[in-house]
């Protein structure tokens, strides 16, 4: 408990100098007041559409999209990642399309996907597992690659069968790999989301509240929708991929937590 106290307060020291660096730029007058706004009315802004429940509505409806397209990311890419780290057959089949496909930016496929869906929350949805696809099917190929073979040739001495060695040797041993790749996955999803929601131009979402906003410069609403997401991530990393984080690879030693 202690080390999770001290962790939170060292984020909140971080993110208070940032903070601070921020406000000195706004009040410096190096930027007009419209195009950098103090923090004051910033948090004002924010309070007003918290408040009215718009900010919530629009943040609800883009977490939708980027949990239901990176939960899809997850449901084929890690499976397949997996199958490719274990057979040389599906690995020759897979990695020459994810080569082809994944330098291709995701909001590249924005137009097309409207083309053929329309608008509406299919084109971000898709948008965002395309988006998150490769990293999770990457890392998670990449650490079952990884494996100590000494392991594995342990374990079979010691009579694991196929089920022991994939579930007590391979998994927790691609396990810091997978998070990582569960990490780029989630920061894709939000830069894909965002993208999407600015290109379809879709009524709802904080890509399109930040694209609206820049229309009528309003400096101090693009702000608090950008804190917003700063916000969710910064919540995703600390309670659940640093739980999901301590829970697996730290509990079973496969990497050592920090020092300071």
């Amino acid at each position: 408990m202690n080390d999770r106290l001290r962790s939170w307060s060292r984020a909140a020291v971080t993110l208070i100098l940032a903070a601070a660096v921020y406000e000195a730029l706004a009040r410096s007058g190096w930027f007009a007041p419209a195009l950098m706004p103090t923090l004051e009315k910033i948090a004002a802004t924010l309070i007003t559409v918290l408040a009215d429940g718009s900010m919530l509505a629009h943040a609800a409806t883009t977490l939708y999209r980027v949990l239901f397209g990176f939960s899809l990311a997850i449901l084929a890419g890690l499976p397949l990642g997996i199958l490719m780290g274990r057979s040389r057959r599906v690995e020759n089949f897979v990695l020459p399309l994810a080569s082809a496909l994944m330098p291709i930016p995701s909001l590249a496929w924005v137009p097309v996907f409207i083309l053929w869906f329309g608008l509406g929350n299919t084109v971000s949805i898709l948008i965002v597992f395309y988006a998150s696809l490769f990293p999770m099917l990457l890392n998670a190929w990449a650490g079952v690659r990884a494996v100590n073979p000494l392991w594995l040739r342990a374990a079979g001495a010691m009579g694991a069968d196929e089920n022991a060695l994939f579930w007590k040797v391979i998994i927790p041993g691609a396990s810091p790999f997978i998070i990582t790749g569960l990490r780029q996955a989630f920061l894709r999803a939000w830069i894909a989301v965002v993208g999407a929601e600015m290109l379809a131009a879709s009524d709802w979402g904080l890509g399109w509240v930040i694209f609206d906003a820049k229309e009528f410069l309003n400096t101090d609403l693009m702000l608090a929708s950008l804190a917003v997401i700063g916000a969710i991530g910064f919540v995703f990393e600390r309670l659940v991929f640093g739980s999901l984080e301590r829970a697996t690879v730290l509990r079973w030693g496969m990497v050592r937590a920090a020092k300071g």
